[in-house]
């Protein structure tokens, strides 16, 4: 989900243009730049996003889902209401597969496994969440080790999303001490120095058809493998 921007910040001016992965009369799926929002923020001089773009085009369009402001890649948008409400009890439903690929800082010891970490807003730090047993909700994401590149020590991950938490990703690569190279949130001065952006790209969407009922799946490849 779109990260939450504080209302006296203003997002850098982001010139990379829209990519259309995939449309008919009911569904457009996006090639969603880095460092564009995926809803337009509240401060004025935060207007432009994923929605303020295609909205010109497509008066009707609403987003069945987002994407944080550094992460790029394939996002599902609705052409009505109707078509939206589909899309929204498949992801409801948890019948929507969504993965992701990462680079991580350091080695992840495990080939694949599961992050099982409760997530919880943070009002001390907002716009952070935070790990919380107490309080948090449910979390689970499933990864596979891709690559593991050396000088620095990095892994190229596969993300599988089995909830839909927002930044789940990215605080649960910092819970298990791999944070996401570029995230500025959840990763430390050295780690957020050592990419020009967040390196997390959501690479393909599985999802039913809302009319055809057909299976689809979308793919957006990677744009920063080493």
């Amino acid at each position: 989900m779109n990260s939450p921007i504080q209302d006296d910040f203003v997002v850098p001016v982001c010139a990379e243009q829209i990519e259309i992965l995939f449309e008919d009369e009911h569904i457009l799926v996006i090639n969603k730049p880095s460092k564009l929002l995926s809803l337009s923020g509240k401060n004025p001089l935060n207007k432009d996003s994923v929605h303020f773009r295609l909205v010109q085009t497509y008066p009707e369009i609403t987003l069945a889902h987002r994407l944080d402001f550094g992460t790029s890649g394939a996002l599902l948008l609705a052409k009505n209401k109707g078509i939206n409400a589909q899309l929204t009890k498949q992801f409801q439903n948890r019948t929507i597969t969504k993965r992701y690929e990462a680079i991580l800082d350091g080695h992840v010891t495990h080939d694949e496994g599961v992050i099982d970490f409760p997530i919880s807003k943070d009002k001390a730090n907002f716009p952070r969440l935070k790990i919380c047993q107490q309080t948090g909700k449910s979390a689970q994401t499933q990864y596979r080790v891709l690559e593991r590149l050396h000088e620095p020590n990095r892994t190229r991950v596969s993300f599988t999303p089995i909830t839909g938490r927002t930044h789940q990703l990215r605080i649960h690569s910092q819970a298990i001490q791999h944070p996401i190279l570029g995230c500025d949130l959840y990763g430390t001065e050295t780690t957020l120095s050592k990419a020009s952006r967040l390196l997390l790209h959501a690479v393909a969407l599985e999802f039913e058809h809302p009319v055809s009922l057909k299976p689809m799946q979308i793919t957006s490849p990677c744009p920063f493998l080493f």
